[in-house]
């Protein structure tokens, strides 16, 4: 991930700038190479404004959001102010540590996960909702998920760089018309799993794993419905402890 910070001045206009970025949001949202957005007004001095972006990568931005579909409307929306911007630059992430772990080290970190989902594996077969879903499943399917899994909540990028992310992910699922009680049955076994290899129990990360089951799996059904063409450029999910950017349909 890449961060741009875009500093605007604007002496009795900032309503008007606050409007302009309410309708150019529409489009950075529809955009895969944005992560997330947000606009900040200083409160010492109150006609300065910040955008702050976070975009896939310094090269998804330059390369592929401004030459994509969605910057010229964007641009079209914000134009008026361009010439009142004071910075205008990317910055990197340095590491200095942080108080709050992600979910990832939280639970154990990848042994933790590959415990899980290796557990939840192995059971699956004498499922019978769940054993048709699966029959012909890869020797290496629960490592691949716990991988995604991993990723997901703040881990390495092994799934993305080594399985091809979020298309990867998506692919497994097309055409495979999951129901909603076996997406149900999922969800309900991986969760005695997790309490059968020990996974943090407390409130907290609890809410946060169910709450990316619960989305995830839906997803998963979405995907799988026939004629179902889902978006494929979208980035990995990153899942916290209470925030996540949904992916479009």
């Amino acid at each position: 991930m890449i961060v741009e910070y875009i500093r605007y001045r604007v002496p009795g206009r900032g309503a008007r700038l606050t409007e302009a970025y309410r309708r150019a949001a529409v489009h950075l949202a529809a955009a895969p190479e944005c992560h997330d957005f947000e606009m900040t007004r200083c409160v010492d001095e109150p006609e300065c404004y910040v955008v702050r972006l976070t975009w896939t990568s310094a090269e998804a931005h330059l390369s592929g959001f401004r030459t994509g579909p969605h910057f010229p409307p964007f641009l079209a929306e914000v134009r008026e102010f361009v010439g009142d911007i004071e910075e205008m630059r990317h910055y990197e992430p340095v590491d200095i540590g942080s108080p709050v772990p992600s979910l990832y080290e939280w639970a154990g970190g990848a042994e933790a996960f590959e415990r899980l989902f290796a557990a939840f594996y192995r059971r699956v077969p004498g499922d019978e909702l769940l054993a048709p879903l699966f029959a012909g499943m890869d020797a290496d399917h629960a490592r691949h998920v716990a991988a995604w899994v991993g990723e997901v909540f703040g881990g390495p990028p092994v799934y993305s760089t080594g399985r091809g992310g979020h298309a990867h992910m998506v692919s497994k699922h097309l055409g495979r018309a999951i129901t909603e009680e076996q997406r149900r049955r999922w969800v309900a076994l991986l969760l005695d799993t997790a309490d059968e290899v020990g996974l943090p129990d407390d409130p907290e990360f609890r809410s946060a794993f169910v709450a990316y089951l619960e989305w995830g799996t839906r997803l998963a059904v979405l995907f799988s419905r026939p004629g179902a063409k889902p978006a494929l450029d979208e980035p990995m999910p990153a899942w916290g402890w209470g925030s996540v950017r949904p992916w479009r349909g």
